[in-house]
């Protein structure tokens, strides 16, 4: 038998290794990663992660298939969504909240060693 992690404990276990990554339940049932009190993404358990992204970063992910439309934001470029389902999913997934926190970290400044 293996303890193979699942999806979500994968994600969470390479995204809190980021510096500066704060995380934890959201009031929707979401899991929330936050760079700095903003958000990069958030997690549905092991199924789904939604993330928000400038437009012309949403249009060049949505055109290369890495993303799809947010469910409550239909047709609305910029609020996106990924399933979980394969570990290149969980790799992506990864990928995804990792450019979001390096725009921000560009953006905001890195957190300084105290």
């Amino acid at each position: 038998m293996t303890n193979r992690q699942s999806a979500s404990e994968q994600i969470i276990g390479e995204v809190t290794s980021w510096p500066g990554i704060e995380a934890g339940p959201g009031k929707r049932g979401e899991y929330a990663f936050k760079f700095r009190g903003r958000e990069i993404g958030h997690l549905h358990g092991d199924r789904a992660a939604h993330f928000s992204f400038p437009k012309d970063v949403w249009a060049e992910l949505k055109e290369q298939g890495r993303i799809g439309y947010h469910p409550v934001f239909p047709d609305s470029p910029g609020p996106a969504a990924r399933g979980i389902e394969t570990d290149d999913d969980i790799s992506d997934v990864i990928a995804l909240l990792r450019l979001n926190y390096d725009r921000l970290v560009v953006r905001l400044g890195s957190l300084r060693e105290t």
